[in-house]
């Protein structure tokens, strides 16, 4: 998306009307300029309505990441991130895992307004909307060896429930190892990524995606069952407070996953388990598939299930979880 368009969406965050000669003449363009650069917003899953002789304006009032505002809501934690917002980029993970390249500190945090190539887990396509999602990742660099970190989704997933339990969304769940469930549609998901050697020091580029408005648009293009915030509670969420708030518990939580590893958080992960003793169905990398009754999560994250052939245990990697009848 053009900068121009952003530019332009600025202008009509306050939710009142704007003419097109208005915001071409404070935006050093011509009207025509200006429709264009509003032509594809509706697939972005913004709706601007237009009005004869009164200009255009937003359904209703744009809430942007303000930097400033996020940093003030962090307290006495600010102090432990870095934070970038950018209105577009491709992959918020792969832009950090670059800058972790050159050496970017630890606690490093980048949020963009739109993602045009986010990821999921499994190469899956990442879908979000400007105004209506949070997508970031942060930086977080470790003593120990990436070995050390298995588990760590987990250990981010409670952090995030602990977030959205503060910011009043109840009801929610974890679905191992990386999403976050409300009556077993996807509210978030976690996609870590890892640089370092095996014996240390290591890094993770731990990004998150949350749905907090989705447009119809937006849902039309997402091929699984998935919620947001909204619908749960009713309300339009603050952005810049919930980002806080999730930076603010995953400072916590890597902190006592520094000491602890998972083992440390296991107890509170298992309390919000979605198909904690329920039968579900493993797909493989290969395409086969073992089904099974979820019995445990051990200590360093690993899946424990019962199936025809005893109990197995599987590690993340590749595999997907999904409830069996």
């Amino acid at each position: 998306m053009k900068p121009l368009t952003f530019n332009i969406l600025r202008l009509l965050a306050d939710g009142e009307f704007h003419s097109g000669e208005e915001m071409a003449r404070q935006s050093g363009v011509s009207r025509a300029s200006i429709w264009q650069a509003l032509r594809f917003l509706d697939e972005a899953g913004v709706t601007v309505f237009r009005v004869p002789g009164r200009g255009y304006r937003l359904r209703e009032p744009w809430q942007w990441i303000a930097r400033d505002e996020v940093l003030a809501a962090l307290g006495d934690k600010v102090g432990l991130f870095e934070l970038e917002v950018v209105d577009s980029v491709g992959s918020t993970n792969s832009l950090l895992l670059q800058k972790a390249a050159l050496g970017a500190p630890h606690g490093s945090c980048v949020a963009a307004e739109m993602q045009t190539a986010g990821r999921g887990r499994r190469g899956r396509e990442w879908h979000a909307n400007l105004g209506g999602s949070l997508t970031f990742s942060l930086l977080w660099r470790f003593n120990q060896g990436a070995g050390f970190l298995s588990g760590l989704s987990l250990a981010v997933g409670v952090a995030l429930m602990r977030a959205l339990g503060q910011s009043g969304v109840s009801g929610v769940g974890l679905k191992w190892p990386n999403d976050i469930l409300f009556q077993y549609r996807k509210l978030a998901g976690i996609l870590i990524e890892l640089q370092g050697d095996m014996l240390g020091p290591s890094a993770a580029v731990i990004g998150i995606g949350l749905n907090l408005r989705l447009a119809d648009k937006v849902l039309d293009r997402i091929d699984q069952a998935v919620v947001d915030v909204h619908t749960i509670t009713g309300a339009a969420p603050p952005r810049n407070l919930i980002l806080a708030r999730l930076l603010s518990h995953l400072a916590d939580v890597l902190g006592e996953f520094e000491e602890g590893g998972f083992a440390r958080l296991r107890g509170e992960w298992l309390a919000h388990h979605t198909y904690q003793d329920k039968p579900v169905r493993l797909l493989m990398p290969d395409g086969s598939q073992h089904d099974g009754r979820l019995l445990d999560v051990a200590e360093d994250g690993a899946l424990l299930v019962r199936t025809a052939a005893g109990t197995q245990r599987f590690t993340s990697g590749e595999i997907s979880l999904r409830g069996a009848s």
